[in-house]
């Protein structure tokens, strides 16, 4: 009851008739945020009634405002006010009446992605004493259009014409139904409310002197601003000199100068400098004298170094007047010849907002350019330059020109006041008060300020799913004795005339290119037979076979090995095609093979490439990877893209029935890593599920009988060549992991064959990849959350293994995977495999970080931290 009662109590905030109180203030920026979150809810036709109907009640009281802002401030002109006002409405509506500022602007419903449209709240508009009418107006305006509020803090010497402008403005809007309040003001403006505004606001939308400017910048607030104007104009001596001088006049004396973007210096060529002199005379500008000069020059700026404020927007009498000189009445412009570019030293090279102008003279168009350059960077840096000159003539002269220039807006032939506002001029250039001058003058905005400042985007995106591909070869041969029938096709289908055999030694001495080579001769295809490919092969390898195929210039490639042979094959071909391709860029890390930095040149111009397996292990056959190896740094690099899959693979089970124990050992188990790291890859597909699957199944089945009856067992032979291409086409679509990445770090600093090293670390990755809660978990689309263990159970479930929970049948695979390793006679260990404990833990830093690095890595369900990767290399090495 008593809490009742004090809350009864509790007076209301009485709203304040004026606006001259910090708390005053509070409590008008309070009811402009809630008339703001009412209009943010308001459709795009609501916001276009309000928007014409105040812009067309400014249009109506153009006039009138303009007689106040003249009378109050005594600055500028009446007619060029009216002018100010009319253009500040007419255009600003003309330019945005069909803008779109509500709702959703872009929606791809395919892609997930829709953005919207959204106002930014409560802003902040400080509007200078030199166009208190208009900037009122064009601010008030866009604030409209983007359904945000907007409080004024007006000049104190321009308050009551610039509050006058904003009831305008309001009055209509709230009429066409905007709510209440929408549009405020500060009564009695100070620095401390200024300060206290720019504060409390949601965005400071600035414009005025550079101290005003910076506190806006100071705010804490996002801050829209501009910088200094000290517009030069160059006249080049091509230029029209009657348009270009009348110009400048006509730009100078609109408002008496009190534009930002007005000339304050003319730069004229030798050349045309006397004409250009006499037509300024003749138009009615008064030329200055040097004791003129240096008597209106002390005036021109303050104590402090800022342009005085007794000159600005007066006329060139009156400033004359002031400076105790005499002029006439009516002349148009005061000009000082000068060459001082120093703004320190020259008070006609400082920005001025009034009716004087300084006068440079240039023998040259460099020195021209120097003067133009030197006063921009000096005091108007960012904000707009001028050239003069003929089109057809110097468009050179204008490239030079737009180079040099450090402004944001740079006008051809244009007088500066009416042209960098915009629209007026050119009808591309946005029409605005508030003239962004970019981060050379320290602003946010580089563009003529507009409606698209005042609006945030809101960007919805839905959780989409890459689009997924099935690339294999052109065409797979496989079945016992298919490698003559296939390769007919070289003549029959592909019309190839040199074919460049690509082996290693072993096989080329044990006659294996015999049946080719013979074949080739019977098709009248003329052949070169490489044999120098070593295990591991190296990129040195790979140049010589490059060099010696430019020599021989195949339009056939035929590689006839295990991986060895095959990735050696694959990287001449590159060089073969593409000799000035790097090798630093082919061996460039990838997150997405459709988006890499560095693109893949295209394959197949000079000649195709077969590749003939001789080892049921790689798949090398149907994958667009290739394994080199830099013996300079010993670094196994993974070269990959789509571009280097063979025209056509043969899986011949002929071609393998002589391997070794050792190499059926080592190849079956590759197969085996393969299969298993393609089905718990996050790339996994439907369409690589089931190839991995079947592969795994052959592995297990016909391992173990290839491994112990070789040629004898035919059907074994002939199941692992399956499990091998079938294996290579699941993990070229669904991708690779960490067992390989550590694998080829541990083949290249200990020497350990692939297909060894994956067959010792596969278990200890099967344990990381299947925590349940991993540290950190791959990025893809598709992968939505950690379940490598549910996967590793599937396939367990698939061979028939025992287990009743998931853990438990992937216990009962890593046992299932010991039971063959143990079958096929490899090491519990890579100690046990003869890899020394020293030389191993000297380079286990170096292959931890390179293992990380690796581009199958990836693809790996858990992304694995480098101290996670150290962990497996050590359990591998001790088998615990």
């Amino acid at each position: 009851m008593a809490a009742e009662k004090k809350k009864e109590a509790t007076p209301v905030a009485k709203r304040p008739e004026i606006v001259n109180s910090v708390e005053t203030l509070k409590l008008r920026i309070g009811e402009v945020r809630e008339a703001q979150r009412k209009f943010s809810t308001y459709t795009q036709e609501q916001v276009d009634k309000i928007f014409l109907a105040a812009a067309t009640a400014a249009t109506k009281q153009r006039i009138p405002l303009a007689k106040m802002a003249v009378e109050e401030t005594k600055m500028g002109v009446v007619e060029d006010k009216v002018i100010k006002n009319h253009f500040a409405s007419e255009y600003i509506y003309n330019a945005y009446k069909d803008a779109q500022t509500c709702g959703v602007l872009e929606e791809d419903t395919a892609f997930g992605y829709r953005r919207i449209y959204e106002p930014i709240g409560v802003i902040a508009a400080v509007v200078p004493t030199t166009n208190p009418t208009s900037t009122a107006i064009f601010k008030c305006l866009i604030c409209l259009k983007t359904r945000n509020g907007i409080i004024i803090s007006p000049h104190p010497s321009a308050k009551n014409c610039t509050i006058a402008a904003v009831k305008v403005v309001l009055d209509a809007a709230v009429a066409a139904g905007a709510p209440e309040g929408i549009l405020a003001w500060i009564d009695e403006p100070s620095i401390e409310m200024s300060v206290e505004v720019m504060k409390d606001a949601d965005m400071v939308l600035a414009t005025g002197g550079p101290a005003m400017v910076k506190s806006a910048y100071s705010s804490g607030k996002p801050a829209v601003g501009v910088g200094n104007g000290n517009t030069p104009a160059l006249i080049d001596d091509t230029a029209d000199i009657l348009m270009a001088v009348n110009s400048v006049i006509h730009s100078k004396t609109f408002d008496n100068g009190t534009i930002c973007a007005s000339e304050q210096s003319v730069v004229i060529l030798d050349k045309v400098y006397d004409q250009c002199k006499k037509e300024f005379q003749d138009r009615g500008c008064y030329f200055l004298n040097d004791e003129e000069r240096v008597k209106v020059g002390s005036i021109i700026l303050n104590a402090a170094g800022n342009i005085n404020a007794q000159i600005v927007g007066r006329s060139p009498y009156q400033i004359a007047q002031l400076a105790g000189i005499e002029c006439p009445k009516d002349a148009k412009v005061l000009i000082a010849e000068v060459t001082e570019v120093d703004v320190t030293k020259e008070p006609f090279a400082h920005e001025k907002l009034s009716p004087t102008l300084a006068m440079y003279r240039a023998n040259t168009y460099d020195e021209a350019l120097d003067i133009t350059d030197r006063l921009i960077i000096d005091g108007g840096v960012g904000h707009t330059s001028v050239l003069y000159v003929d089109p057809v003539k110097g468009p050179d002269k204008i490239k030079r020109f737009e180079e040099r220039m450090k402004t944001c807006r740079i006008l051809i032939n244009t007088p500066s006041s009416h042209g960098g506002i915009g629209d007026l001029y050119n009808f591309r250039l946005l029409p605005s008060l508030t003239l962004g001058c970019g981060s050379w003058a320290g602003n946010a905005v580089s563009e003529n300020v507009g409606i698209r400042e005042l609006l945030n985007i809101k960007t919805v995106a839905e959780r989409r799913e890459n689009m997924l591909w099935l690339r294999t070869p052109e065409k797979v041969y496989f079945k016992k004795g298919c490698t003559p029938v296939a390769l007919k096709e070289l003549k029959d289908v592909y019309k190839t005339k040199k074919a460049f055999i690509v082996t290693d030694g072993f096989l080329f001495k044990n006659g294996y290119t015999k049946s080719i080579t013979d074949q080739l001769d019977d098709m009248g295809i003329t052949h070169h037979v490489f044999f120098d490919v070593t295990p591991d092969p190296t990129l040195p390898c790979a140049q010589a076979g490059a060099a010696a195929m430019r020599e021989f210039a195949p339009d056939v490639i035929i590689a006839l090995g295990g991986g060895s042979a095959m990735d050696a094959a694959k990287m001449m071909w590159i060089m073969y095609e593409h000799p000035e391709a790097d090798f630093a860029d082919l061996a460039m890390r990838f997150i997405d093979i459709r988006k890499r930095v560095f693109v893949f040149p295209k394959m197949g111009q000079k000649a195709i490439l077969v590749c003939i397996a001789t080892s049921s292990g790689t798949g090398s056959e149907v994958t667009p990877f290739a394994i080199i190896t830099d013996p300079s740094t010993q670094t196994k690099y993974s070269i990959a893209d789509y571009e280097i899959m063979p025209t056509m693979a043969i899986s011949d089970a002929d071609m393998m029935m002589d391997q070794p124990k050792g190499l059926t050992a080592s190849s079956g188990i590759d197969v085996l890593t393969h299969a298993l790291e393609a089905y718990v890859s996050m790339l996994a597909t439907d369409y690589t599920d089931g190839l991995a699957l079947k592969a795994t199944k052959l592995v297990f089945d016909y391992l173990p009988r290839a491994y112990k009856y070789g040629r004898d067992d035919v059907e074994a032979r002939e199941r692992m060549a399956n499990a091998s291409t079938i294996a290579g086409i699941a993990f070229s679509n669904a991708f690779l992991g960490v067992c390989h990445s550590m694998a080829h770090k541990l083949g290249a600093h200990h020497h350990v064959q692939h297909g060894v090293a994956n067959a010792l670390l596969i278990s200890e990755v099967i344990k990381y990849n299947s925590a349940e809660v991993p540290k950190k978990m791959g990025t893809f689309s598709q992968y939505k959350y950690p379940h490598a263990r549910e996967r590793y159970a599937e396939i367990a479930t698939y061979l028939g293994l025992p287990g009743k929970t998931d853990e438990e049948k992937v216990d009962s695979l890593i046992a299932k995977v010991e039971e063959l390793k143990a079958t096929v006679g490899v090491a519990k260990s890579i100690k046990e495999h003869g890899v020394d404990e020293t030389a191993f833990m000297n380079k286990l830093e170096i292959m931890c970080e390179e293992a990380f690095d690796d581009q199958c890595t990836g693809a790996n369900p858990r992304y694995p931290l480098m101290s996670e990767i150290r962990e497996m290399y050590l359990s591998a090495y001790y088998g615990k």
